[in-house]
């Protein structure tokens, strides 16, 4: 992947984390600032399904409250969340 298919990927991902809930703002910025060079295709798909749940099932999963299932139980998925655990 180029420098630019990168930065905007990122830009992208980015504008897609915001979120409502200050708490989920907060661990996805520390995912950025720790992991953001080395988010590729595959953990921009598991981050997509991620932020495509609902506020609180997100941070439900993050905090360890429950399981991911479904597509939050694909592969990439549960690399992503184990690195926002990790956030």
């Amino acid at each position: 992947m180029s420098a630019d298919a990168r930065a905007e990927l990122q830009r992208r991902l980015r504008w897609r984390s915001r979120r409502g809930m200050l708490e989920n703002d907060i661990v996805l910025e520390r995912f950025f600032a720790r992991h953001g060079d080395e988010i590729d295709d595959a953990l921009a798909q598991g981050l997509d399904v991620l932020l495509a749940l609902p506020d609180g099932e997100l941070l439900d999963l993050i905090l360890r409250r429950c399981e991911p299932h479904g597509e939050a139980g694909t592969p990439a998925a549960r690399r992503v969340l184990e690195m926002l655990r990790e956030s």
